[in-house]
C-alpha cells in the first residue's frame, strides 16, 4: 500500500479508538503511585471515543479531508485530562496536513506526525521528556527519516511503532520518578498502542475488535503519574505589561498559531481569537513593542493598550464580594451582561455549594476520577453572563482541556490555574468587582498560591513507591499533592497531616469533609487539633461530601 483512501484513513482512527478502550485499565495501572483520581487511560479512551460515533457515521467513500477535520474537530471538544488534550492536538497535525490531500501518502502522513509533535510541545508550558511528548517526538522523526524511501505505508508504519516502543522503554531513564516506581510513562504507552492499531488497518489487517459491552468492569481509577505529568504550570506574574490589540487580518496572513507560539517566548497569559477577519491577542510581557511588531505582519492594529500590572497592583483597593449563583443543569449561551464571571469544576454537593456561595456562576460537574472534556467547560464559559470569564479547574488534570476552551469560547477567557478545592475557593473569595483585569489576576492568583492543601485518601491497589510498600486500601496522605506518608486509619492520617502542614504563620484550618466520612469522624478530628493547638489559629469543619477524599485540608 503505498497510498491511503479517506475510508482507510477513517477506519484507522477507529481502531485507535478502540483500542485504547479495550486497554485503559493496563495504561492506568502504570501510574507512579495509587491515589484514586483522574488517569491516562481513562482520559484517552474517552476522548478518543468521542471522535469514534461520528467517524463510524461516514460512508466508505468519505474523503480524506473529511476524515481528518471531522477527527480533530471531536476531539478538541472531547479532550479530557492532560493525555487526553495532548493526545487531541497530535491528531490535529492529520487535519493540517491532509486539509487538501486526495490520497495520503508515506510523506503526507510524516508531516502529519511532525505538525501534531511541534503543536504539542508548543501546548505545553514547560514540557517534560520521558512522557508521550518524547515518544512521539522520536516517532516523527523516524517517520520523515523513511517516508522519502521506497517502501510500503504499512512497512514504515512498523518502523515508527518499533521506535516508539524502544523510546517508551527508555522513559525510567529520562525520568527518575518513574524508575523509581519501575514503570513507563503511561500516556507514551497508550500512543504506542493506538499507533500499533492504526497500522492494523495499514497492513490489511482490519480495524481493531472491540466492543462496549467486553469491557472490564468500571474499577475506581488512579491517579495520572505525578511525574509524567506534561506540563508544570506556574502561576507566577514575571512579565509587567499586559499587551492587548486587534489585528484587522491582511490577505494571505500566516496561521494564527505562530503568533501565538511567538508571544508565548516573550510573555505568558496568552489569549489569541480569531475569526475570519480579525484576530484578537492579550499577552502578558516585558516588551509590548515586540508583541505589537509581530501583530503587524498579520495585518492592520487597533486599540492597542498596554498596562504596568505592577501599578495597577500596587494601587487596587480592596472591595466587598460579590456573590452570584447558578445552576449548570442546562447550559445555553447568553450574552454578555456584567464585566466577570467564574466557572469552577467541583465534585460533591457541598463543594458546589460552596463555590456557588463564593460567586461562581457555573460549576462543571467533575474532578477526581472524572476529568471534564473542553466541551463541558466551553458549555460552563458559554452559559456565563460575563465579557471575561475566569475558570479554575481546581485539579492539575484538568487545566489543559480548560485551555483548550479559551480558543474556542465567543468572550474573553482567563484560566487561573488552580489545582485544588481550596486553591479554586481562596482564588474565588479574593474577587474584587471594583477592580480591572490584571489586578484581578494578579490578586486572585497571589490569593491561591498562599494556599496549602492536604488531602486524605486511599490506595486503590498494591503498589511500591520510592521505596515504600503501600497496600490496597491503605491510607494515603498527600500535603501538597506529594505523597506525605501511609496510614491505617483515615482520622490519625488526617490529623498528622495537619499537624505537618500549620506552622507559626498559620491563621485558619479549613477541613472539607468527604461522602466517606461521617460526622462523628469530624468532630472527633476537630476536637482533637484544637486540643492540640488551642487557640493558635482558627478550625473549620464543612461537609463537602466529595469522592474519594476523605478530607481536603485547607491551610492558610
Amino acid at each position: 500500500m503505498k497510498t491511503i483512501s479517506g475510508k482507510v484513513l477513517r477506519d484507522a482512527f477507529i481502531s485507535a479508538a478502540n483500542c485504547i478502550a479495550a486497554n485503559k485499565k493496563d495504561i492506568d495501572a502504570l501510574n507512579v503511585f495509587p491515589v484514586p483520581d483522574g488517569d491516562t487511560g481513562t482520559n484517552m479512551a474517552m476522548t478518543l471515543g468521542s471522535a469514534k460515533a461520528e467517524l463510524e457515521r461516514m460512508g466508505d467513500g468519505v474523503s480524506v479531508p473529511e476524515v481528518a477535520k471531522a477527527m480533530s474537530g471531536a476531539l478538541l471538544r472531547g479532550a479530557r485530562g492532560n493525555s487526553g488534550v495532548i493526545t487531541s492536538i497530535l491528531f490535529k497535525g492529520y487535519d493540517k496536513a491532509f486539509k487538501d490531500v486526495g490520497e495520503v501518502t508515506a510523506q503526507d502522513l510524516a508531516k502529519a506526525m511532525t505538525l501534531g509533535v511541534e503543536r504539542a510541545y508548543k501546548a505545553v508550558m514547560k514540557p517534560t521528556e520521558g512522557t508521550i511528548l518524547t515518544v512521539a517526538r522520536l516517532a516523527a522523526e523516524k517517520a520523515n527519516e523513511l517516508c522519502m524511501q521506497d517502501m510500503d505505508i504499512s512497512e514504515m508504519w512498523e518502523a515508527v511503532c518499533e521506535q516508539a516502543e524502544k523510546t517508551l522503554d527508555e522513559t525510567p531513564e529520562m525520568l527518575p520518578t518513574l524508575k523509581k516506581a519501575g514503570v513507563v510513562d503511561a500516556g507514551g504507552k497508550g500512543f504506542c498502542m493506538y499507533m500499533r492499531a492504526m497500522g492494523d488497518v495499514f497492513a490489511g489487517r482490519g480495524i481493531y475488535e472491540f466492543k462496549e459491552s467486553e469491557a472490564k468492569p468500571a474499577e475506581p481509577v488512579t491517579i495520572e503519574t505525578y511525574a509524567s505529568a506534561v506540563g508544570k504550570f506556574e502561576g507566577e506574574i514575571t512579565f509587567t505589561y499586559c499587551t492587548e490589540y486587534i489585528v484587522r487580518k491582511a490577505s494571505g496572513c500566516g496561521e494564527s498559531l505562530k503568533l501565538r507560539a511567538y508571544l508565548e517566548s516573550i510573555g505568558d497569559c496568552v489569549v489569541v481569537v480569531e475569526d475570519d477577519e480579525i484576530i484578537k491577542v492579550h499577552v502578558h510581557t516585558n516588551n509590548p513593542g515586540l508583541a505589537i511588531e509581530k501583530g503587524l505582519e498579520y495585518g492592520s492594529i487597533n486599540l492597542p493598550k498596554i498596562e504596568n500590572m505592577r501599578y495597577q497592583h500596587e494601587n487596587a483597593k480592596k472591595a466587598d464580594k460579590v456573590t452570584v449563583s447558578s445552576s449548570n443543569k442546562a447550559y445555553v449561551s447568553v450574552p454578555p451582561e456584567k464585566p466577570y464571571g467564574f466557572v469552577a469544576v467541583a465534585a460533591g454537593p457541598g463543594i458546589e455549594a460552596m463555590f456557588k456561595d463564593a460567586g461562581a456562576d457555573c460549576i462543571v460537574k467533575g474532578g477526581q476520577t472524572m476529568n471534564p472534556s473542553t466541551q463541558d467547560i466551553l458549555a460552563a464559559i458559554q452559559a456565563t453572563p460575563a465579557e471575561t470569564v475566569f475558570v479554575l479547574p481546581n485539579n492539575k488534570n484538568i487545566i489543559m482541556a480548560a485551555e483548550q476552551a479559551v480558543k474556542l469560547a465567543d468572550r474573553k477567557v482567563c484560566v487561573l490555574q488552580t489545582r485544588t478545592i481550596p486553591q479554586g475557593i481562596s482564588a474565588l473569595l479574593a474577587y474584587d468587582p471594583e477592580a480591572d483585569f490584571n489586578t484581578l489576576r494578579s490578586s486572585m492568583t497571589e490569593a491561591f498560591e498562599r494556599v496549602k492543601t492536604g488531602q486524605v485518601t486511599f490506595a486503590a491497589r498494591d503498589s511500591e513507591f520510592d521505596g515504600v510498600s503501600i497496600k490496597n486500601g491503605e491510607i494515603l496522605a498527600l500535603d501538597n499533592g506529594k505523597l506525605s506518608f501511609v496510614d491505617t486509619d483515615m482520622n490519625k492520617a488526617a490529623y498528622r497531616l495537619i499537624k505537618r502542614m500549620v506552622d507559626g504563620d498559620t491563621e485558619f484550618v479549613t477541613v472539607i469533609v468527604g461522602e466517606e466520612a461521617t460526622d462523628a469522624d469530624a468532630e472527633a478530628l476537630r476536637q482533637r487539633v484544637e486540643e492540640k493547638f488551642g487557640s493558635r489559629f482558627d478550625v473549620t469543619v464543612i461537609r463537602g461530601d466529595q469522592p474519594v477524599y476523605y478530607y481536603i485540608i485547607s491551610v492558610e
